[in-house]
């Protein structure tokens, strides 16, 4: 009597094995073996992750100036007369620059001040001096969209402690806003040297990872979800995607022949609270999938079926047998099987 063939090959090793019987009646049975190495069904979460560079620093760099007689578009005349350091944070109600001694000050909102505010002016940017001056500590005027007498009483007693004239108004080259306090980057212009459009560039105070995200893996990067960032040194930290930005164009500069334009993603991440680590490159690591609560087995353990699909050798009790599988999520070194097995089974792996 002739026995059965099964063809099997490992998928780990890469390697094909035949697995054949030939037997005569009269023969002494083969003693039963089984694989040198073993490993066991274990239940977990998979999770599938994908890494990407990123910058770490304070966040995108904005230009600041001097808005005088140039208006919204800036510049204008005077002299720059003095001038923060790298470094410094400014918030709301700090100078952030003077010009012919007269300082330029930070107010907090989302308005830009593109027009001089005074007695009967109306709009939200009157609102949001008015919420400013309140924060402050300044009182006795309601806030509203109005500028009133009592707004214009509030605004002299405000210029009056910055040591300037009370004219109970105020101008584009008064004050300038950002949506919170600002870290000076950079100083574009010197003390001495005229006021103009840009002064100074700004970010936020936060130190932030910034990630140019490829589209196509956009949904990877959720506000408030988890990240793992390798900082500059390779010490590692979970951090926390605090924003995701809009997708954008990025042009190619190369030259090189065939190359095309990118559309990114930008993402901000955001380290915990007193993480040391220097500016710098970093590494960031999104889950990309997960499953969780799986049967998993080295992918190692995978035996390729000679009539298709895969199967796994599980041992017990001294013998094996070969046992047809499906497979689901592969993940570092390991993958979802789902058929006859269960949690704490034995299954044969390559020598």
């Amino acid at each position: 009597m002739v026995g059965g063939v099964v063809g099997t090959a490992v998928i780990g090793a890469g390697v094909v094995l035949a697995l054949t019987g030939f037997g005569r009646g009269d023969d002494p049975a083969p003693a039963a073996t089984g694989p040198e190495e073993t490993a066991t069904v274990t239940r977990q979460t998979l999770v599938q992750r994908s890494t990407v560079k990123g910058t770490l620093g304070y966040g995108e760099a904005v230009a600041r100036g001097y808005q005088g007689a140039g208006g919204a578009e800036g510049g204008g005349g005077g002299t720059v007369t003095w001038l923060p350091g790298v470094g410094d944070v400014v918030d709301r109600g700090g100078v952030l620059f003077k010009v012919d001694e007269r300082p330029t000050v930070l107010l907090l909102g989302t308005l830009p001040v593109y027009r001089e505010l005074g007695t009967g002016a109306e709009g939200e940017d009157v609102r949001q001096l008015e919420e400013n001056l309140k924060a402050l500590g300044y009182t006795g005027f309601t806030v509203d969209t109005k500028f009133t007498e009592s707004t214009a009483q509030a605004v002299k007693k405000w210029q009056k402690d910055r040591g300037v004239e009370k004219t109970g108004a105020v101008g584009p080259s008064d004050v300038l806003v950002a949506e919170g306090p600002v870290r000076v980057d950079a100083l574009t212009a010197r003390v001495g040297e005229a006021a103009a459009a840009e002064i100074l560039t700004t970010t936020g105070v936060d130190r932030a990872i910034s990630v140019d995200l490829d589209v196509a893996d956009r949904d990877r990067a959720v506000e408030g979800g988890t990240v793992t960032v390798e900082l500059p040194g390779g010490a590692t930290t979970e951090a926390v995607v605090s924003a995701v930005g809009s997708p954008e164009v990025v042009e190619d500069q190369s030259g090189m022949p065939g190359a095309s334009d990118k559309t990114t993603v930008p993402v901000t991440v955001t380290l915990p609270d007193g993480t040391d680590a220097d500016a710098g490159s970093v590494k960031v690591t999104f889950v990309a999938a997960e499953r969780p609560d799986v049967l998993t087995v080295p992918v190692a353990a995978l035996l390729a079926l000679a009539e298709g699909g895969y199967g796994v050798e599980v041992v017990e009790d001294g013998a094996t047998r070969i046992v047809a599988v499906d497979t689901g999520m592969f993940a570092d070194g390991s993958v979802e099987i789902t058929g006859d097995v269960a949690e704490g089974d034995v299954v044969g792996m390559p020598s």
